[in-house]
């Protein structure tokens, strides 16, 4: 077993056994449980866990019970490749996870070095896959597909007039503000400003004065919801009716309670939501009468990282993570929550897509996102 070493950070490993203790087939999940993005950290971990409990229930994959494995990476680096090794320690084949790009990538090596399946429900930087490692995949999208969406996007309704782009110094923001300012470029725009900020900053106060002093019709955001959230209530609060766009970053309603009244009309990229499928109610009903949580953003892409190690598995006829890797790699079509999904070579999926919404406040005085 191949493993990398680094320190091992002073808040630990973080790993929480959960489920059956004689479980045959161990799944990891992996994110940030606990820290600023915990809230997307729930929305990994209960897709994965459901997922596991309805497969269980059904009785498993080729006869075989499934373990979760938790994994608490607190959205750094350093913790996610400390985390990736105790998980290959522990006998863990499959794992679903990161959230964080930049967690993503380091850790990913451990996981191929150690013959191990890596499936993101979240991490869309192009270099995830683009390194022509065996055993990645995900179920979302890529930061270059979401940035032509949202350039397109931009280009249409704000040629002419003046755009920021903002973004958060990690692979995940600047990698997708790149993107989306690729776009907008060739098509003949030319933002009026391109900022970067640090990740847990609180005081957008200089920020806010620049958009402020050029005018800005628009602020596109690279980054997560919180930082989002805090740069909007701060323009607002400085009297700034700037718009504001960000993209699957921002995907949690956590976002609203952050940014307050002034986050309506905020617009943002997503895929359509997978809630809405009439053929998942029944399952969309157990998270939320069962687990009382909606399974919003990132859960159903989660939950559909199980069923396609599950479906590839059973062509498969086995669990060796390298055949069911190959078979992932097929062109097999694999029925899950989320929709088809199929692979490319590289381990992206074949056919992403990605729509616009706008956050607004609906009957019941909730400020949540719409599709357009």
């Amino acid at each position: 077993m191949k493993m990398h070493l680094l320190p091992v950070l002073a808040f630990g490993t973080g790993l929480v056994m959960a489920s059956a203790a004689h479980a045959q087939v161990k799944i990891g999940v992996a994110g940030p449980i606990t820290g600023p993005n915990a809230a997307f950290g729930a929305q990994l971990t209960n897709g994965a866990e459901q997922a596991v409990a309805d497969i269980n229930a059904a009785g498993g994959i080729l006869g075989q019970k499934l373990e979760v494995v938790l994994a608490d990476d607190v959205s750094d680096p350093r913790q996610g490749v400390s985390v990736a090794n105790k998980l290959a320690s522990e006998g863990v084949k499959f794992v679903v996870g990161h959230f964080n790009s930049g967690v993503s990538i380091p850790a990913s090596e451990v996981y191929a070095e150690n013959g191990m399946v890596q499936i993101t429900p979240a991490s869309t930087n192009p270099k995830f896959t683009e390194r022509g490692l065996p055993t990645v995949f995900r179920t979302c999208g890529r930061d270059d597909q979401q940035g032509a969406v949202a350039g397109a996007f931009i280009l249409e309704n704000y040629k002419g007039k003046k755009v920021a782009v903002v973004h958060d110094k990690t692979p995940y923001g600047k990698g997708l503000a790149d993107e989306t300012r690729a776009v907008i470029n060739k098509g003949g725009l030319k933002e009026v400003l391109y900022e970067g900020v640090n990740p847990g900053e609180k005081d957008f106060s200089a920020l806010v004065s620049k958009l402020k002093s050029t005018g800005v019709d628009l602020m596109y955001w690279g980054g997560l919801h919180t930082e989002l959230g805090l740069i909007i209530r701060q323009m607002r609060d400085q009297g700034l009716g700037t718009v504001a766009m960000g993209a699957d970053g921002i995907v949690s309603e956590e976002f609203a309670s952050i940014g307050g009244p002034g986050v309506e009309g905020t617009r943002m990229t997503f895929p359509p939501d997978p809630r809405k499928r009439p053929e998942v109610q029944d399952i969309v009903k157990r998270f939320t009468e069962q687990r009382k949580f909606n399974p919003e953003a990132y859960t159903l892409y989660s939950y559909a990282a199980v069923e396609v190690i599950k479906q590839a598995a059973e062509k498969a006829g086995s669990l060796d993570p390298k055949k069911v890797a190959e078979t992932m790699k097929s062109g097999m079509v694999f029925k899950t929550v989320v929709g088809d999904i199929a692979y490319d070579k590289k381990g992206d999926r074949t056919k992403p897509d990605y729509v616009v919404y706008t956050w607004k406040k609906g009957a019941d005085g909730k400020i949540t996102y719409t599709q357009d």
